[in-house]
């Protein structure tokens, strides 16, 4: 009787396993299908319908979207928006090429976009780089895709030359920046060299950027920031690409690289946010550099943005910050790299060309004709241009002028080398 009960309990027991085991398969099955659909949703709502697309040789797909059907007007506060066509006031400065040229013959065609070899998109709509399910399946979640972590904040005015190697790496962080503050300011242009800096973790990146600043570096700074970039977990790749970034809470919740969230509004036909630049500079060969202008529309508010002499490529409306919504505090110029190295090791991610300042014009990477924008809407030479680097062994900047380049700045490095180890 005993063996009996023993042995109609062990039956049942073994159902019991049967059942869970079909139930944890069942579960786990549905887990991935459950990320899939947030994945497929996001993409379905970043991906607008396209009236022409163009592929790119790097295998982008260039999607051609109406200019009314642009991710910003997701937002709820932009559902009536009248698009700014053009700006009502563009800075005039101390340099020729700051003026609105209208002619395409007039334009700078010596620095592309890959996709442009494969064709153009067509008047009234706007180029947008389709995001993939990979591209969203490499972020951490789908709510963090397109955006920066919180650690990327830097104050030069209160870090000390030589940063604290342990809080280098803890913010995994570094800069080799140019920056000027102590009053307010509207704008701010600059032409940098365009690199393709060698990145070592798919999760490391490496950019060159102009910084438009508002606020405190605590949780409610306001940043505009515009450049190039080689971000492997980003784009899939180690291109360089052309990206736009915002945020009015510290890269909390608000903002997004380019046009991967409602905000930016694009009004240029001809240039994508995240597509590829080419050609790129070579060591000890041609240098390849591009323009990039943003100031505030002072009438309307709204930040516009300029690349290159004649693409006005949009703006951010003056809603989206608090800060900014009245002007910049601090503008910055120059480059950041993330260095994921555990255990106070050094990452070998190049920042600019990879090369030290010191090497100069064809070797190293630069910043030149670097301007502010005053409040009379005027271009001019910043004053007391401090300079700020965590660890200058691995990356570091100098500062020069002269009558070609105005205020300029050599910058970046290699990483981990003998003195960075």
């Amino acid at each position: 009787m005993a063996a009996a009960y023993f042995s109609r309990n062990r039956l049942r027991l073994g159902f019991l396993f049967v059942v869970l085991g079909v139930c944890l398969l069942s579960c786990a099955a549905r887990q991935p299908s459950t990320q899939k659909l947030k994945v497929h949703k996001h993409l379905k709502r970043l991906n607008k319908k396209p009236v022409k697309t163009i592929q790119s040789p790097d295998g982008d797909f260039i999607d051609c979207v109406h200019i009314t059907q642009q991710p910003a007007f997701d937002h709820p506060f932009l559902k009536d928006h009248k698009i700014q066509m053009r700006p009502n006031y563009h800075p005039e400065g101390l340099y020729d090429d700051n003026k609105v040229k209208t002619e395409s013959n007039e334009r700078e065609y010596s620095i592309k976009q890959l996709w442009h070899v494969n064709g153009m998109c067509p008047e009234d709509t706007i180029p947008i780089r389709r995001t993939k399910e990979d591209d969203v399946l490499r972020a951490s979640s789908v709510k963090r895709y397109g955006k920066k972590k919180h650690t990327s904040i830097v104050d030069p005015r209160i870090i000390p030359k030589s940063a604290d190697p342990d809080l280098v790496n803890e913010s995994g962080h570094q800069h080799a920046i140019a920056y000027v503050e102590g009053e307010k300011f509207y704008g701010a242009k600059a032409t940098m060299n365009v690199w393709e800096p060698k990145i070592q973790q798919p999760n490391e990146f490496s950019l060159s950027q102009i910084w438009i600043l508002g606020g405190s570096f605590g949780e409610d700074l306001n940043s505009i920031e515009a450049g190039w970039q080689v971000s492997p977990d980003l784009y899939g790749d180690n291109n360089t690409r052309l990206f736009t970034y915002w945020t009015s809470d510290a890269y909390q919740a608000t903002g997004c690289y380019n046009l991967l969230c409602s905000g930016f509004i694009q009004i240029n036909n001809n240039i994508a946010m995240g597509a590829s630049i080419s050609p790129v500079s070579a060591y000890r060969n041609s240098q390849y550099d591009i323009s990039i202008l943003v100031w505030k529309d002072q009438k309307e508010g709204n930040w516009w943005m300029q690349f290159g002499n004649g693409y006005v490529l949009g703006y951010w409306p003056s809603f989206l910050f608090s800060y900014l919504a009245d002007s910049a505090s601090m503008i910055e110029w120059g480059g950041e790299v993330v260095n994921s190295e555990p255990d106070g090791q050094h990452t070998t991610t190049q920042m600019g060309s990879g090369r030290f300042p010191e090497e100069g014009f064809g070797k190293a990477s630069y910043f030149r004709n670097i301007q502010v924008v005053d409040k009379e809407n005027n271009l001019k030479a910043p004053k007391e241009i401090g300079t700020f680097t965590e660890q200058s062994n691995c990356y570091d900047v100098q500062t020069g002028s002269n009558s070609d380049w105005g205020h300029y700045f050599y910058y970046g490095g290699p990483g981990k080398n003998p003195n960075c180890p």
